[in-house]
């Protein structure tokens, strides 16, 4: 069972939304401010955060930051979704370069917030069989291991989030192609493109920054604009 913690400051929203999750299988902890958000989250286990932004104590952003930092340098990295405000584009941006796999408006729809929750933990499970180990991803410097869900540059590790990992394991596959949006949307985050939705182009902003860093070049993911992105072959060695 897939243990849950949700902070909301919100009392009847997390009782709405805490019943309606355990009826769908999940075990939820329920947390009404930032201070005890960040104590359960430090103490305990979970396999997913759904983080409100307006919070007393600390706000969704500040708790975010400080359990990435916590995390930053290990392969150790809770999946988090936002609840944001409807509408409020720039909250859900923050949230993403933040760190979020994905974001979801108030107010929400528990069963889309169930399937969003399936979404990114399925990007978080194995995804080859035992036995298998060595399968590997590779366009020249850069590897990944999806049975690990780690990514390295040049042998240093990315350390990247569950959405970002499986955005940059579609671009790998299709290495040389453009890949559409639309298709990174439902592949890597396991739903459809929105209008105006910006996720995509957030997290692969992230992941060329991660790659700068280990030292490969920011052209290596490439926008082709109104078509999508491109991983390109001069990746390869």
């Amino acid at each position: 069972m897939n243990r849950i913690l949700l902070v909301d400051d919100d009392t009847e929203l997390t009782d709405l939304l805490s019943e309606f999750l355990v009826g769908e299988g999940f075990e939820v902890s329920v947390a009404n401010d930032g201070g005890s958000g960040l104590r359960l989250a430090r103490d305990e286990s979970f396999d997913a955060l759904v983080l409100d932004v307006m919070l007393p104590v600390h706000n969704g952003f500040e708790l975010l930051r400080m359990l990435r930092d916590e995390t930053r340098g290990t392969s150790r990295s809770l999946p988090v979704l936002m609840l944001t405000a409807k509408g409020d584009t720039v909250d859900r941006i923050v949230g993403l370069e933040m760190g979020a796999d994905d974001y979801l408006p108030k107010p929400c729809n528990p069963r889309e917030l169930a399937a969003r929750l399936r979404a990114v933990l399925r990007r978080g499970r194995p995804e080859t069989p035992a036995g298998h180990e060595g399968d590997q991803l590779t366009s020249g410097d850069l590897r990944l291991l999806p049975a690990e869900h780690q990514g390295f540059w040049a042998g240093q590790p990315l350390h990247l989030t569950g959405a970002e990992f499986a955005v940059l394991k579609v671009l790998t596959e299709q290495a040389g192609n453009v890949v559409s949006k639309e298709v990174l949307t439902e592949t890597a985050l396991g739903r459809k493109l929105m209008p105006y939705d910006r996720s995509i182009d957030v997290h692969v902003s992230n992941i060329r920054k991660k790659l700068s860093e280990q030292g490969a070049n920011r052209d290596l993911i490439i926008n082709i604009r109104g078509a999508g992105y491109k991983l390109t072959r001069s990746a390869a060695s």
